[in-house]
């Protein structure tokens, strides 16, 4: 896999850097031969579609770029009140001046406004884009809204899943949020779902992006101030479970000349359950029942904000925050009984009570910049950023023996934890002739980690120090990358190669009990390689193929890797493992889009040294169990996708689809050969429904079968999600009355057959919920912009 990228790098940069660029003149016209004013061009390069040019038609209806003489193009002009025209062209040295012709619409405009048809998700080179409007409205968070974004999987604790059993990386705004699995949930509980652009989906991302995305990335793309003049919106929800939610927030976003800013305020209550039930046979023939009931009561507030300056059409700046806190109360009740093998004679009864209380704050600052080169498409940018983490919390716990004595056990802790994460780094993408594009970039990370729990067992009238749970512990990291990729289109075929330098430095030191300090230094190389071909057309659209390779890494975080056990129940415990080794994934992936709609997919996945989540049984206690992490040998994943849709636009559209993953383990579990295969089929669809021109009627779900999470084999489940919108008010305000869960079937239960383990239960969340959302948008023009006469000037700087 090296030897060819870095051949097919060497063999892109042998190209002559010859190619001649022209004015083009592209004149707008309606049939009568009058001038079409203020039209939306693109102008993009085909089968290269990543070279985009825009622009907007003067008086005259004219509109002049610089384009390569010998290559096709194709046009995409809309304006309001006519119909959007879509033309291919090719630019010569003989013919520079093009003519097209822009018929109007035969429906008369009640008012202006610009619409145009997106479609759920569409394929854009290695990645799928998703519009999540139509998902917005039956949402209350981000982790709600990728819950319901069709082919993701958002297992009970927050792990988000594409293509891969491993769980996917989080970005936001393109960066990579570094926290622990609770964490980054906790973080897209408090994101509000209309703060979202776009949400991007590489499940196999190129090397321009970290190589820890073993299971993939997701990136969401916050919305920034793109309006002109003063907009916003106004939104209230209320979701009502066995425990409602509410929200409530603002939106903001202004956009003046060469400024623009965006304000985003938001306030969630929320409260849901969860209802675990679980058997486990211990090695005596005994069996441990166990029955947890916890509710989730929490406040959270978050404000988005940023700005932005254009110094000139080529150069801008832009600052991004983002602020987050939430208090967060959790009760639970746990009872646990032990009966004999043989009789079934009740040998302990117990119950387990807890509560936890938690104020967790973080903040992102990011400062970004950006220099376009040419008009060809070739810019610098660089981000640089600054987040903070802290989670403060305490507990109190009391277990109640009925069996064999009457007994109590009573103690208390608190905790804090502060993360700070600096990342800076710069990438360069150059477009050349010869329609090459050569990118490369420097990337550094540091992190600093701190964590102290401090917890007490009371002791008859005493409160005396919990060895078993107090800990001290430091944690830092620095990742240095640097990558070099570039692309070629040869006639029908798009080639990306690249590979990704990257180094690691981890140091972690516990404290108290004992010192378990390591130390890992270690250099890989990532390489990555991306094939596009268009292999016809379907009723006049564009089909094209894709074929993606990538290396990844995943590295283990420290909690995995501390050996000091963390206390869960009175029959559990956590700990980490010094020995685990990072996994290595190589994936390989071919999948066809039609007009940038991906419908079909298959992949492969092989894993070296993959850790896995695993229970085993303490051998000094045969009631007692323990989860660690184990590098347990390699894993083979095939997986098929397929999806199918027809396009928004018209009164009804959908989207719907399938995939199957297939695992094959092969390893070493306890001392003894693994091997562990399973299957699993899931079916995902979106359907939406124009009933009039202010109604529509939405239902989305999935259906899971035989679903797997590490070594837990899951049962059949699901979740429908029905929603009906309504626009009043000349139609500023959006009413939308929504169903979530609808026959309660996003529930399962799960069993776990592994060496010496054996368990089973099942699962059950506040899922099922109905819900009022209210969206009102207003805006606010200048009385210039109000006149009827644009500023062309302005537009088209801002059309760029």
């Amino acid at each position: 896999m090296q030897k060819i990228t870095l051949f097919a790098l060497f063999f892109l940069g042998t190209f002559r850097l010859l190619a001649q660029q022209v004015p083009v003149h592209l004149k707008l016209t309606e049939p009568s031969k009058l001038p079409v004013i203020a039209a939306t061009v693109q102008v993009m390069q085909v089968p290269d579609t990543t070279v985009v040019q825009y622009g907007l038609t003067d008086t005259l209806g004219t509109l002049t770029l610089s384009l390569t003489a010998g290559k096709p193009y194709r046009l995409v002009a809309s304006s309001v009140g006519y119909r959007t025209l879509r033309q291919t062209f090719t630019v010569t040295t003989a013919k520079s001046t093009f003519t097209f012709i822009l018929n109007e619409e035969n429906q008369q405009l009640q008012e202006v406004r610009v619409t145009a048809a997106r479609p759920l998700l569409r394929q854009e080179d290695d990645k799928m884009i998703l519009d999540p409007e139509p998902l917005v409205s039956t949402s209350t968070s981000t982790l709600e809204l990728l819950e319901k974004t069709p082919g993701l999987f958002v297992d009970p604790d927050g792990n988000v899943y594409l293509s891969s059993t491993t769980p996917a990386t989080i970005y936001i705004n393109g960066r990579e949020q570094r926290m622990s699995t609770a964490d980054i949930a906790s973080m897209l509980k408090s994101l509000p779902p209309n703060s979202i652009s776009h949400i991007e989906i590489l499940r196999t991302p190129s090397a321009k992006y970290d190589a820890s995305g073993s299971g993939g990335v997701v990136n969401v793309v916050l919305k920034k101030g793109v309006k002109i003049g003063l907009t916003g919106s106004v939104n209230a929800a209320l979701h009502q479970g066995r425990y409602g939610n509410q929200m409530l927030g603002v939106n903001l976003t202004n956009h003046e000349g060469r400024r623009h800013s965006y304000l985003n305020l938001n306030y969630t209550h929320r409260n849901s359950y969860e209802k675990v039930e679980t058997q486990r046979l211990l090695p005596n023939g005994n069996r441990i029942a166990q029955q947890a009931f916890t509710t989730f009561p929490s406040d959270v507030a978050y404000a988005g904000f940023g700005f932005g300056y254009e110094f000139s059409p080529k150069w801008e700046v832009n600052y991004d925050s983002r602020i987050n806190y939430n208090l967060n109360n959790s009760a639970s009740v746990n009872e646990s009984v032990i009966r004999a093998a043989s009789g079934g004679t009740l040998l302990s009864d117990n119950t387990n009570y807890l509560q936890n209380r938690s104020n967790v704050f973080s903040m992102s600052q990011g400062v970004t910049t950006k220099y376009k080169i040419n008009e060809a498409g070739s810019e610098l940018t660089t981000d640089f950023s600054y987040g903070y983490f802290e989670n403060k919390g305490t507990q109190a716990y009391q277990t109640l023996f009925e069996l064999p004595q009457v007994s109590e056990l009573a103690g208390n802790g608190h905790w804090t934890n502060r993360r700070h994460v600096w990342a800076g780094q710069v990438d360069l993408r150059y477009k050349l002739p010869k329609q090459i594009t050569l990118e490369t970039g420097l990337k550094s990370t540091f992190q600093g980690f701190q964590s102290g729990t401090n917890y007490f067992v009371q002791q008859g009238d005493q409160l005396e120090v919990d060895d078993f749970r107090t800990n001290t512990f430091t944690y830092r990291d620095n990742i240095n990358a640097a990558y070099v990729q570039g692309s070629k289109t040869f006639g029908a075929f798009i080639l990306k190669v690249g590979t990704r330098l990257e180094n690691t430095i981890m140091h972690g030191r516990q404290r108290i009990p004992a010192d378990t300090s390591f130390r890992i230094n270690r250099t890989d190389l990532f390489p990555y390689l991306f094939l596009s071909r268009s292999i016809g057309k379907i009723a006049g659209w564009e089909m094209r193929s894709y074929l993606v390779a990538r290396r990844s890494i995943t590295r283990p975080a420290y909690e995995y890797l501390n050996p000091f056990a963390r206390f869960v129940d009175q029959y559990l415990y956590e700990t980490g493992n010094p020995a685990l080794r990072p996994q290595f994934t190589q994936n390989f992936e071919v999948n066809i889009s039609v007009e940038e709609r991906p419908i079909f997919a298959v992949g492969r996945n092989y894993t070296q040294d993959i850790f896995t989540n695993v229970l085993y049984q303490d051998p000094q206690n045969p009631a007692l169990a323990y989860r660690s992490y184990d590098n347990l040998g390699r894993n083979s994943e095939t997986y098929f996708r397929l999806l199918g849709a027809i396009p928004p636009g018209r009164k009804y559209f959908f989207v719907v689809g399938m995939q199957y993953n297939y695992n094959d383990y092969r390893g070493v579990y306890e001392e003894r050969p693994l091997e562990f295969q399973r299957g699993s089929m899931s079916f995902f669809t979106f359907h939406q429904l124009k009933i009039d021109p202010l109604t529509t009627l939405s239902l989305n779900g999935f259906y899971r079968m035989k679903g797997q999470l590490q070594f837990y084999e899951l049962s059949n489940f699901g979740n429908l999600n029905l929603n009906l919108n309504r626009q009043l008010l000349n139609k500023k305000l959006l009413a939308s009355l929504s169903v979530t869960d609808l026959f309660f079937t996003n529930k399962y239960e799960f069993t776990l057959n592994q060496g010496s383990v054996s368990a089973s239960g099942a699962r059950i969340n506040d899922t099922r919920r109905v819900g009022l959302s209210l969206r009102y948008n207003f805006g606010i023009r200048k009385k210039e912009e109000r006149s009827g006469m644009p500023d062309f000037d302005s537009l088209e700087r801002n059309s760029r």
